[in-house]
């Protein structure tokens, strides 16, 4: 096939990014839709930008140079990619090549004035915008300026700032490749940019214009601050008029100057409102044509609009898909688990297949719906009380929305809309055989299905698994087990409310519910104490652990003096907890037992940090304290008028609160357990496919739901772009922040504090576990990055039960996601450690290594000097 080096922009659409680059795609497909107008123009094709750079063999050389450094090397990449750039200008064009370039020059008019611009293969996808990775020049007129614009936007490919985006979004050079747009230049009297969703709430029903006098050069630089109108249903609902003092405008020579705009035009508004609205209906156009909200820069000639860019808006999170165009509202169920990563789609699946409430992907996470309960008063006040003590953000969020009148409609006749969000009520003794009970059932159940399982294969298995997913949602339902649940946090509340009210002290369940028995998820933390306590008196086995990297290590361990006893010992705790990890709700996640490297460096700190019997001494501290703390709050309530019977009660709470709070962290360990039995023998089932050659490998099928793997097992066949699909879609959900609430309109609702208690510049979160304490911050991202001092405090995103390791080495503990009920929050409190979760941001505001003090107590942290 002969190469096309030119292309007229009418030639082309948004299927030949390969060949014309993003824009020159999206360009092309923009000067299809009726009504849309685009300048004329055409693309000079990555045929010939790949024919350019064969005329430099050295380039290749330092393509390989460039693709070893280090993203964070900026002096050798700034050397480097200036040498590129230096080559790539410094080649000639050939001679058919430019003929090629200088014909359509003709066409056009040879003197007229040009935007050149660059548009490379890797820009304006739905996953990366690439925005101002390369370089656009305007106008630029005659046919020698526009041939070395054009060389000179191939060298912007190897900018410093694009080499470094592709290195840290791991997007090999090689593969990129740069076509250029030469379009006829238009003289705007305004310009900018319109968004068609609202970029910062994600309001798909709210454009946003920005708009300024001149080219829009002056926004994109930020040499101006625009006019800013929002539109919703063809009408102006808000705008911000600025003081436009200056302007870029075109010389009759080439090139472009600022300009001072005249005092009297300055707080005019670019557009009328009517121009606004047009020019949204024209942008609604658009973005009905690429499906998806857009990004896109307009100019205003004469009285009409012309389009000289699109672009996919890629900071908008999804909107669950309903079918329907009624109005709903979502809440996250990530910031109820503790894990607000995105999830696979097996991961995804098998949530919602096993969950007691339906829920809806989007983004990689999951939601429920809410709408129905909150629509009718009856539920509406249980739904907000129950998130408003787990996580205070939520209900403010649920209230905004509702404070909107018309967004939810009140129905007084509508049922709540599925199960009661409070559960059973707790009408249960207060009797420990109970909690005895319940554990004897999950493990019976447990055991059950590990002997099931184990003859089962191919869709039998499928079939088996559907009927174990109806077990694992009938234990999950359990009235008793229910019960427990709601008896030990209910209790929680009675006493802080009404310790408070009594004796006006804040949080007096975190003290009294120290060490309390039956609790999986703190005996976890404990329990990896007691193996580095076997570990610790044999030096050989503490130098090899501080250099393990495979996961095979531990057979290695037998091989050394004391290797033994430190290999059982761990063996026996992966037998009890190997089957949690971080994000283990999502069941794609590996494990400690298929990966238990990952305990290495906290098992180390633990050896380094602490004496031999550590965890008993703890969990016997704790205890003391505990009944310390009853004995002083019962004998202040005696002194009060009618001082008896209020102790009576409050010591009836405290045992109440004692027995049942550690359950409250069992069924989930009972989830995690039944999902690593349905792990493996899924991953069994992908080694069959793979052996059969219907899979290239086992964890592929991480990509496919339940109900996909459970076809290819059937069938024997995979589709193996679905799954390349799958994969790009889960690497782009990791730059998305998910929200607690979101509306079907797409409008991410974050919720506020509203307190007026706290100083100036402290950090405001939920106080989940009391007392105060100042330390270093560690903000620790992975749990195999653990490298902690005694008296560090502990800053992360979330925490789930498997960090319960590391929590018997801090001081204490501060998260962005969490709730008063949730994991980290328990087990904090069951370690005494002062803790404030729901902090926005605290990985980011928060550096590594600042001294922070914790407020547990009242919920905020302030950053020291």
């Amino acid at each position: 096939m002969t190469e096309r080096y030119v292309l007229d922009l009418q030639e082309v659409d948004e299927t030949q990014v390969a060949v014309v680059g993003g824009k020159g795609a999206h360009l092309g497909g923009l000067s299809r839709i009726e009504g849309i107008r685009v300048p004329a123009g055409f693309c000079v094709t990555t045929d010939a930008f790949r024919r350019i750079m064969a005329e430099a063999p050295s380039l290749d050389d330092r393509l390989d140079q460039l693709s070893r450094l280090n993203p964070d090397d900026r002096e050798a990449i700034r050397t480097l990619s200036a040498q590129i750039r230096r080559t790539i200008e410094g080649i000639a064009i050939p001679d058919d090549l430019t003929a090629a370039i200088t014909r359509a020059l003709a066409r056009l008019g040879e003197q007229a004035a040009y935007a050149v611009r660059s548009s490379a293969t890797a820009e304006d996808l739905p996953t990366a915008s690439f925005a101002g990775q390369q370089d656009t020049y305007l106008n630029v007129v005659g046919p020698t300026a526009i041939l070395q614009h054009v060389s000179r936007c191939w060298a912007s490919l190897f900018t410093e700032r694009a080499v470094t985006y592709r290195q840290r979004n791991g997007i090999d050079h090689r593969t990129v490749h740069m076509a250029v747009v030469v379009q006829r230049m238009v003289f705007p009297h305004a310009s900018g940019i319109l968004f068609t969703a609202d970029p910062v709430t994600g309001n798909r029903k709210v454009a946003t214009v920005d708009a300024g006098f001149g080219l829009g050069e002056a926004l994109v630089s930020g040499l101006v601050n625009p006019d800013v109108f929002k539109v919703r249903h063809g009408e102006v609902v808000a705008k911000a008029i600025a003081a436009k003092q200056r302007a870029v405008h075109a010389l009759p020579t080439g090139g472009t100057q600022e300009v001072t705009i005249d005092s009297r035009r300055q707080e005019q508004p670019a557009l009328t409102d009517a121009q606004v609205v047009r020019l949204v209906q024209l942008g609604r156009r658009i973005e009905a044509h690429f499906g998806r909200p857009q990004d896109i820069e307009w100019c205003l000639v004469d009285d009409g609009f012309q389009i000289v860019q699109s672009r996919p808006i890629t900071t908008l999170f999804p909107v669950p898909e309903t079918g329907d165009q009624e109005n709903h509202v979502y809440v996250s169920v990530g910031h109820q688990q503790m894990m607000t990563d995105p999830m696979k789609p097996l991961g995804l699946s098998m949530w919602q297949l096993t969950a007691m409430v339906a829920m809806h992907a989007a983004g990689g996470r999951l939601f429920v719906d809410v709408t129905r309960r909150l629509a009718s008063p009856a539920s509406r006040a249980g739904l907000l009380d129950v998130m408003g003590r787990g996580d205070p953000l939520v209900r403010d969020a649920l209230e905004t929305v509702l404070d909107r009148d018309d967004f939810v409609p009140s129905l007084p006749g509508a049922g709540p809309g599925g199960p009661p969000t409070g559960g059973a009520s707790a009408t249960i003794e207060t009797d420990p055989a109970i909690v005895t009970e319940l554990i004897e059932r999950s493990q019976v159940s447990i055991a059950a299905l590990e002997r099931d399982i184990r003859t089962k294969t191919g869709p039998a298995l499928f079939e088996f698994l559907l009927e174990a997913f109806e077990e694992h949602k009938r234990v999950l339902s359990d009235p008793l087990s229910i019960q427990a649940i709601m008896a030990g946090m209910e209790a929680t509340w009675w006493l802080n409310d009404t310790l408070q009210e009594w004796l006006g002290e804040k949080n007096a369940a975190d003290t009294l519910t120290l060490s309390a028995p039956d609790n999986v998820t703190s005996e976890m933390g404990l329990a990896l104490l007691d193996v580095a306590d076997v570990i610790r008196p044999h030096s050989e086995v503490v130098a090899f652990l501080q250099g393990v990297e495979d996961d095979g290590f531990l057979d290695e361990l037998a091989k050394l003096e004391g290797g033994t006893e430190a290999r059982d010992a761990m063996e026996a705790y992966l037998d009890r907890y190997g089957m949690r990890c971080v994000g283990e709700i999502d069941i794609t996640r590996p494990r400690w037992r298929e990966r238990p490297t990952t305990l290495v460096p906290v098992l180390l700190d633990n050896v380094r940090n602490f004496e031999p019997g550590a965890a008993e001494r703890r969990f016997e501290q704790g205890r003391r304290k505990a009944q310390q703390k009853e004995q002083d709050v019962l004998s202040r309530l005696r002194a009060l008028p009618d001082g008896d019977r209020k102790a009576g009660e409050a010591k009836r709470m405290i045992d109440r609160v004692r027995t049942f709070i550690g359950y409250r962290e069992y069924p989930k360990y009972g989830i995690v357990s039944r999902y690593f039995v349905y792990k493996q023998a899924l991953l069994e089932e992908a080694e069959r496919l793979v052996q059969a050659g219907v899979l290239p490998e086992k964890e592929d099928i991480f990509y496919l739901t339940f109900q996909e793997l459970h076809d290819v097992a059937r069938s024997n066949e995979a589709d193996d772009r679905l799954i390349q699909q799958r994969k790009d879609a889960f690497g782009s959900y990791h730059v998305l922040t998910p929200p607690r609430v979101l509306t079907s309109d797409g409008e991410a609702v974050t919720g506020a504090y509203r307190r007026d208690d706290v100083p100036a510049g402290a950090l405001i979160g939920l106080p989940v576990s009391a007392g105060t304490i100042e330390g270093r911050a560690r903000v620790i991202l992975d749990i195999a990055e653990a490298d902690l001092e005694a008296g560090d405090i502990l800053v992360t995103t979330f925490t789930d039960p498997s960090w319960s390791p590391l929590f018997v080495a801090v001081a204490g503990l501060v998260t962005e996601v969490g709730g008063l009920m949730t994991h980290g929050a328990v087990i904090a409190r069951e370690y005494g450690l002062p803790a404030v979760v729901g902090v926005e941001r605290a990985t980011r505001l928060i550096r590594d290594g600042q001294r922070i003090r914790v407020h547990g107590t009242d919920g905020y942290v302030e950053i020291l000097p």
